[in-house]
């Protein structure tokens, strides 16, 4: 699902090196498999999604043209988010897209951004507990994490059940739409303590 902005986003994100060099439609492929992995449980799209690590744009930028819903693209990288908010106000750009730069650990307690979306991705953000604890506190209850996985389908501990639980999330299992993705849905409240102040997620991770 591509359009003349959705191209261009893409080929300036690769031009500017926050993609890598190769064809561009693997990266799209990819991107709307996050897609897919919504659409198989979900009639509707997601009223509002957030990107954790958005970087070049993917898969926030494709799923933001797919669905034309509140999209909320978050990275630390002050120069990726000002190509983001600059692609964003391109002719031909979808409404919707709001862009945030900050530590996902500070932005949790934002109270506009906290348990407001339906949906939370991940591409390439950092190891399973960083990106459960970073990103659970957006989710609303109900709500679903998916994130990008290793593509060996024989891994099966990078999840760990009960470290998951601390957090209110429960793993729902690997899927593939030509890669693969873990999907995460949130069965409670996140508790006052996560996520953790910013760097503790990483050096001293849940599981």
């Amino acid at each position: 699902m591509t359009n003349n902005w959705l191209t261009r986003a893409l080929e300036e994100s690769r031009a500017r090196g926050f993609l890598g060099p190769n064809a561009i439609e693997p990266h799209i492929a990819h991107a709307e498999g996050f897609a897919l992995c919504w659409e198989e449980l979900n009639v509707a799209p997601p009223e509002s999604f957030l990107d954790l690590g958005s970087g070049g744009g993917l898969p926030g930028l494709v799923l933001l043209q797919r669905w034309q819903q509140r999209a909320v693209f978050t990275d630390s990288m002050e120069k990726r988010m000002a190509f983001l908010r600059e692609v964003l106000e391109w002719e031909g750009a979808p409404e919707g897209g709001e862009v945030l730069t900050a530590r996902a650990e500070d932005l949790a307690w934002d109270p506009d951004l906290d348990s407001a979306f339906d949906l939370v991705t991940a591409r390439s953000f950092g190891p399973p507990a960083v990106t459960a604890e970073c990103g659970v506190r957006f989710l609303k209850v109900g709500g679903m994490m998916i994130v990008s996985e290793p593509p060996d389908d024989t891994e099966t501990g990078r999840w760990k059940k009960e470290g998951l639980a601390k957090l209110g999330l429960e793993a729902k299992g690997r899927v593939r739409h030509g890669s693969a993705y873990q999907i995460l849905i949130k069965t409670k409240a996140t508790l006052s303590s996560y996520p953790r102040e910013v760097g503790v997620p990483g050096k001293k991770p849940l599981f």
